[in-house]
Parts: C-alpha cells; structure tokens; sequence
C-alpha cells in the first residue's frame, strides 16, 4: 500500500491550495516542491483578482483572514472603456447586491499564507523527490514536464502578445475602482490596490503587440509613465511607477485531456487564458474545488486512481474552462482588431450593453462565480 494517497507536483498557489484541501478531508498528501514561496528573480508585482468562490476556498483553509490587511483590496466598481468617445461600460457592486465584485490580491503574500498553512497541516509532508501515491496531481504550470512525460498534448496558440505588469502608485485614490481599456491593439487593466502606497495603488496588467511591449519595456520609467498616461487619459490620477516592470508571452491553450489512469491535471498545467477577464487563478482555485468534491464523493471500493472517478472531474471542469477560453479569446480578437466595422461594432456594443441591466447582472454573476 502506497503511504501516500496523492503526489501533487508544483507548489504554487493551485498545489498548495489542493495540498490543503485534500489534507483537510483526511488524505495523506505529499506535496512535492518547496513549503516556502519560491525564489524569483527580481521584486514580485504579480496582483490577482479572485472571485467569491476562490475567497471563500481560501478563507475556509484559514489563508484567506491571515492574510496582512493592504495585501488584499476589495474592488467595488469596475469601468471598461472603449477606443471611442462615450463607449464605456460600468459594474457595480451595490447593484450586484454584493459586498464587492472581486478581491485584488498580492499574489506572493498569498503564496507565503499559504506555506505557513502547510506547517500547521498534519496530513500534509513537503517531499524533496516523488514519492508513490494513487494519484499524482500535476500543478506545475504551463510548462509541466510531468504532463510532457505521459504524452498530453498541450500547444499554446501564441497571441504574438506580451503582458507587462507593474505596481503603480497614483496622486488620486482609487476608491476601489477597477478600470480597464480596450485600445485597438492593446488591452490595459488597472486594479485597485494598497500595496506599496495605500488606497492609492494599482497593479498594473497591459497586453500589448510584442514590438510595441518591447518598446515600453525598454523606455526609462518617465517616459514610460507618459505613455500610460496617454492611454489612460488620466482617468486614475497621474500614474507613477512602484518598482519594475515584468513581462511575459500570452497564449491560448487547452490540454488534449486533463485526466487518466492515476493523474490528472490543474491550473495553468491544464488550460491558459489571456489575463484581460483575469480569471486565470479563479480557473485554477475552481479546479481545486471541483477535484476535492469528486474524491469527497467518491465510492470507497473505488480507487483514487480509477481513470472513471477522475473523467468526472474533467466533465465537470470541461465547459467552465472552454467557455472562459472561448470568451476571452473572442473579446481579444474582437477588441484588437482595427477594422472601422468592428470598432463601431464593439463600441456600440459597450454603449448597449452598459443599458442592458438584466444582461449585465448575469454576466456580473458568472464573473463572481455565483
């Protein structure tokens, strides 16, 4: 009998979060990676938008209140805007009948709550080496060698896109406003954040043409504030960078199947998205969910590794994760194209839909994970 009963390889914030949740329901886990947030090369400026359904999984593994108070900042309106004037779009908390629409969060602060959890869980040991289990859990990211091993098909679409992300502070608060632009090729989002300055911060996520990333990238840090101000218009007060810029390729991926005999696959090892909806670690955290309920369900003559129990949670995460592919890769398609129909088309678009109260409340829930 394996002394484990799941190997999950990766340790950052999906295998951690299952790491914890599965220990919880009585599993002996084996988590192979570091307990301690990993090394990375530069300052962190990683900030991420979690839902309801990824706040309350957190905050049911008792990371989600440890966590410092200016590492999570609640966002209670969002505006979209268009590339002509008057096309813009706005949610609302207080019409959503929600406390907030989304929760900005530090995403190395969250992985550190999260190593601190793993101390304190006693059905929970960080390996060194895979070790023999029922079932392995690959959490590795977009580049998981695992999944290459056992021949998963996984082929990026490349966006010919880079994100570059950053932490900004303004001279205006940001009242817990999101805002994000839609400028025909680029797509540039600002999240409210308390980190470095509080309630008068950003985290910055703007994806851009490669040549025209490279260009930002390589401009000295007022030039580069110029040019955000430029696209912003100066809608959030006069932009100033924190700290440096990262950045990476973007790309569209679904993996050729999730699942099989005794392993199965989450997070961004599975699916990857363009950031613009910024519902990439919401997908991973649902994974963890979705993948908890079925072993929680499962029979007890039936094995972890059974390639039946584990096609149930491919099913159940099959439509979510095609839907938000599908969606965010329409809007990008739709939104960077600069044809003069499919400008008017999109703007007229935001103008209605801004309208279309009952529409929006749907589109707000999915959103949240309602």
């Amino acid at each position: 009998m394996d002394p484990y009963d799941i190997l999950i390889r990766g340790s950052g914030i999906v295998g951690r979060s299952l790491a914890l949740q599965l220990g919880s329901q009585g599993l002996r886990v084996a988590l192979l990676g570091e307990r301690e947030a990993p090394q990375r090369q530069g300052e962190d400026v990683r900030a991420y938008a979690l839902n309801a359904a990824s706040v309350a999984l957190l905050r049911q593994l008792k990371v989600w209140d440890a966590l410092p108070e200016d590492a999570r900042s609640p966002v209670y309106d969002m505006c979209i805007r268009g590339d002509a004037q008057g096309a813009q779009l706005g949610f609302s908390a207080w019409q959503q009948g929600v406390s907030e629409l989304a929760c900005i969060v530090d995403a190395g602060e969250l992985e550190r709550q999260l190593g601190q959890a793993l101390r304190y869980a006693p059905r929970v040991d960080v390996v060194s080496q895979p070790v023999p289990a029922a079932l392995e859990a690959l959490c590795e990211g977009r580049e998981s060698r695992r999944r290459a091993e056992l021949g998963v098909a996984f082929e990026p679409q490349a966006y010919g896109h880079r994100a570059i992300a950053a932490r900004l502070t303004s001279a205006l608060p940001h009242q817990g406003v999101a805002h994000q632009w839609f400028r025909s090729p680029d797509v540039l989002a600002l999240l409210p954040f308390d980190r470095p300055q509080p309630a008068c911060s950003f985290g910055l996520v703007w994806s851009l043409p490669e040549a025209r990333a490279q260009e930002l990238l390589a401009l000295a840090d007022d030039a580069f504030e110029a040019a955000l101000t430029e696209a912003t218009g100066g809608a959030a007060g006069a932009l100033r960078l924190a700290g440096q810029r990262q950045s990476w390729p973007l790309a569209l991926a679904r993996a050729g199947a999730v699942s099989g005999p005794g392993w199965v696959l989450l997070g961004d090892a599975a699916h990857l998205v363009h950031p613009l909806a910024g519902q990439g670690l919401n997908l991973g955290l649902a994974d963890v969910l979705a993948l908890s309920q079925v072993i929680a369900e499962k029979e007890s003559w039936r094995s972890l590794g059974d390639a039946r129990l584990l096609r149930r949670y491919e099913r159940a995460r099959a439509l979510p994760t095609l839907a938000m592919g599908e969606l965010t890769d329409g809007l990008l398609k739709l939104f960077a194209s600069e044809a003069a129909p499919l400008r008017r088309l999109r703007n007229e678009g935001l103008q209605w839909l801004d309208r279309a109260a009952p529409l929006k409340r749907w589109l707000t829930a999915r959103a949240l994970g309602q």
